[in-house]
């Protein structure tokens, strides 16, 4: 979290949101004041009616403007909560496609970097927290502002002091309790909310590795470690609970004093002949009935330290700047050659390309081997412009790569990554995504290529076949394969391919290596592997002694 995001600040931000749906708020705001309004004189009636029959004077029209107060008061409170939610829930909406987008802009350099688990709890529980705002937050502020310049006008009819000490116990409750809650609750809230976040990730990473942790009998340990952060995560709710418990109770004193002091100064103003009985009777009723409002706002002081703590967490994600920003007005262009010049690259203090220059023909088949670190893959990374050189160029045809559209440049590139994610879907769908509109003998064909069409015809649904989460219920080999047959169907003309072959036995990896010559003729291709079979194909081969200055 952004230390320097104080609750005002992403209070702020958060409600600056809301303006699309600003007809709605309003609408609830007001459904609101006038629903609290017929509560409140719902009590103020019945005064009136026993002023009423003590004076003889008729009394039962406040007895039928209560009753139909009282029913209209469960339709606005109805209405006012309907307003609130769809406004929360089109809001949470709106925030997880902001977050969502934030993630495209910041992938995958910033994403390589991140907590995978956390951004898990950030895109599920810390958005969802946010409904507290906006559905039990905005409105409810602002019903309590406008209700309680009602009431004080109501009660300055009677007498000054009545009006003046309503207003007193109406900022006392709604403004000054939420204000040492939050105090009292310190760090709490933020602790949670990271504490949280940091247990996510740690089940998930062990979910991941589990067949690890049973292989090496490692499951005491993570199961340790798991105990040590629930409990710490524990230790902060009950942090949190307390003060949220330390809150009501000085709430509930307040509103109990502030009724008291009412009493005892309507006595005084009746003794002294400056109200009459219904001065004395009317203002005790009505400020006793009157704190739903401004207790909803107390009651807020503890929960909102989380609530801003996740906005402020969604917040960071939302303003993180990219490693890299996509270019929308730059130039179109189609694939005729490639070009590095004189590049330097690190990976923050690590050095990993230093004055390096590559040409890279159009049609030809370049291989790069070379040990771990050497660059190879950061090769690939920078073609697609997944990270800019820290000095030289990147060129293709002759343009520098932030001088082409992001996505007519990656039009143009088939990018194959060592490891290859595929989603829990069908192994139809998980290949075209590659091509949205590909038709089925593409998609065929794109899988013979890879090898793999064989081998998906033996499932039980064959394409239709869904794949496990992260595509654990197929073998490396099988992932890897069906990642070339996205590249193939992808159909670019500058194949960009990192240890294609890597998790394949020789048979399959022939049938590969023959798919990619024959595949090549129209195609540029870059072939990163250590494997001197692999390399066998390649025009020109680069090793890795070469690559700092090509």
């Amino acid at each position: 979290m952004n230390n320097q995001r104080t609750p005002w600040n992403v209070m702020y931000r958060l409600s600056n949101l809301v303006k699309p749906l600003l007809g709605y708020m309003i609408l609830a705001i007001l459904l609101g004041l006038v629903g609290n309004l017929m509560a409140s004189f719902i009590t103020i009636l019945g005064g009136y009616a026993i002023v009423g029959v003590i004076s003889n004077s008729p009394y039962t029209r406040f007895l039928i403007y209560a009753i139909i107060f009282g029913v209209l008061r469960g339709v606005l409170h109805y209405g006012e909560q309907a307003c609130n939610h769809y406004i929360a829930f089109r809001l949470l909406a709106l925030i997880r496609d902001h977050v969502f987008k934030a993630l495209r802009r910041l992938s995958p350099a910033k994403l390589d970097v991140k907590d995978k688990g956390n951004l898990i709890s950030l895109i599920s529980s810390d958005i969802e927290l946010l409904e507290v705002f906006y559905a039990h937050t905005i409105s409810p502020f602002m019903i309590y502002l406008l209700f309680t310049i009602c009431m004080v006008v109501f009660m300055s009819f009677y007498s000054w002091q009545q009006a003046v000490l309503a207003c007193a116990a109406y900022l006392t409750v709604g403004l000054l309790m939420p204000y040492f809650a939050s105090k009292d609750s310190g760090n709490s809230g933020r602790e949670v909310r990271e504490k949280s976040g940091e247990l996510s990730s740690l089940v998930l990473d062990t979910l991941r590795g589990l067949g690890e942790v049973i292989q090496f009998n490692f499951l005491g340990q993570r199961i340790k470690k798991m105990d040590d952060q629930t409990t710490s995560l524990l230790d902060s709710q009950s942090s949190l609970k307390a003060a949220t418990g330390r809150n009501i109770s000085r709430t509930q004193k307040s509103i109990l004093i502030c009724d008291i002091g009412m009493i005892y100064l309507s006595i005084h103003l009746y003794q002294t002949q400056a109200v009459g009985f219904e001065g004395f009777l009317i203002p005790v009723l009505a400020l006793m009935s009157s704190f739903g409002p401004a207790t909803a706002l107390a009651n807020l002081g503890t929960t909102l330290q989380s609530t801003f703590a996740s906005g402020a967490r969604v917040l960071d994600i939302l303003d993180e700047e990219p490693v890299v920003e996509d270019v929308i007005e730059g130039d179109d262009v189609s694939f005729a050659n490639a070009k590095f010049e004189n590049v330097d690259f690190a990976y923050e203090d690590e050095l990993i390309l230093q004055n390096y220059s590559l040409a890279v023909e159009n049609g030809k088949i370049i291989g790069i081997m070379g040990r771990s670190g050497s660059g190879k893959s950061t090769t690939l990374k920078l073609l697609m412009r997944f990270y800019d050189p820290n000095s030289g160029k990147v060129l293709m045809n002759g343009k520098s790569l932030d001088e082409i559209n992001t996505s007519s440049l990656r039009t143009n590139e088939s990018f194959m990554t060592q490891e290859t994610s595929l989603f829990h879907d069908s192994i139809r769908n998980n290949i075209k995504i590659a091509k949205l509109d590909a038709s089925e003998e593409e998609i065929v064909e794109a899988c013979k290529k890879a090898s793999v069409h064989d081998f998906i015809m033996t499932l039980p649904q064959g394409y239709d076949t869904e794949v496990g989460e992260l595509g654990d219920t197929l073998s490396g080999g099988e992932r890897q394969r069906i990642g070339l047959a996205r590249a193939f169907l992808h159909n670019a003309p500058l194949l960009l391919l990192d240890e294609p072959t890597s998790n394949l036995d020789s048979l399959n990896e022939a049938v590969i290596l023959r798919s990619l010559k024959e595949d090549a003729k129209d195609k540029t291709v870059i072939l990163v592997s250590h494997r001197e079979s692999t390399m066998r194909i390649a025009d020109i081969v680069y090793e890795s002694e070469s690559q700092r200055n090509s």
